[in-house]
């Protein structure tokens, strides 16, 4: 096979690699934001089962929270027998590949979310404060700023997750890696890796791009 052959077999590959990713970052952020507001409330119990949270999913492999999350539920045919739809779901590689990156890439992301509030200077508190505001009225006026100072750090995780996309061929799942690992097993040409780098090297190169464009248009009230 030639060049194009591989890099046209590798590109059906790309719907899956992109709805991942896609799917995955939108449910992390949107996960964080959250997980960071519960954070910042300061109740004691909530606090540590989130930090525990946290510390499961950020102090073990992505490989092995996929393993887990796709494997683990076949053990149990209670789950198959009780809860037919939520079996439906956890059978599905795609599904099991976006829970293991969302929960994943959440976890990474509400520590640089929550570390951007916590570095909001304390005169900003105060001023809300001395407005009446709740605790929650305040957050809902300095998080916007605090999202906009942490762009910076949230961009690499971004591209993190698109990278760890290439974990779900592990479970069957048809990406772009997992059309290069078929290809591989056919013909066993070291190009084809190396058109596998380039598209993904593509593909976070323009997300860098995007959110350097996004941190540039976030932060443009520091440059009136």
């Amino acid at each position: 096979m030639t060049l194009q052959g591989y890099f046209l077999t590798l590109l059906q590959g790309l719907p899956v690699t992109l709805s991942l990713s896609v799917a995955g970052i939108f449910t992390a952020c949107l996960l964080a934001i959250i997980l960071s507001l519960l954070l910042s409330l300061n109740k004691k119990y909530l606090n540590r089962v989130i930090r525990a949270y946290l510390i499961a999913f950020t102090g073990t492999p992505l490989l092995v929270q996929l393993f887990l999350i796709y494997y683990g539920p076949a053990q149990f045919n209670q789950i198959k027998q009780y809860l037919p739809h939520l079996w439906s779901l956890l059978s599905s590689p795609w599904f099991c590949a976006y829970l293991a990156l969302s929960l994943n890439s959440a976890a990474y992301t509400t520590q640089i979310f929550y570390g951007a509030l916590k570095a909001v200077p304390s005169g900003q508190w105060q001023a809300c404060s001395a407005l009446g505001m709740t605790k929650f009225q305040s957050l809902r006026i300095i998080l916007p700023y605090a999202l906009k100072r942490a762009m910076s750090s949230y961009s690499n995780e971004v591209i993190f997750v698109v990278k760890g996309t290439a974990l779900a061929s592990t479970i069957t799942l048809m990406d772009v890696m997992g059309y290069n690992q078929l290809l591989n097993g056919r013909y066993y040409d070291f190009s084809i890796l190396i058109l596998t780098g380039l598209i993904y090297l593509v593909i976070n190169g323009l997300l860098s791009v995007i959110m350097r464009l996004i941190e540039w248009r976030a932060l443009k009230f520091e440059r009136i």
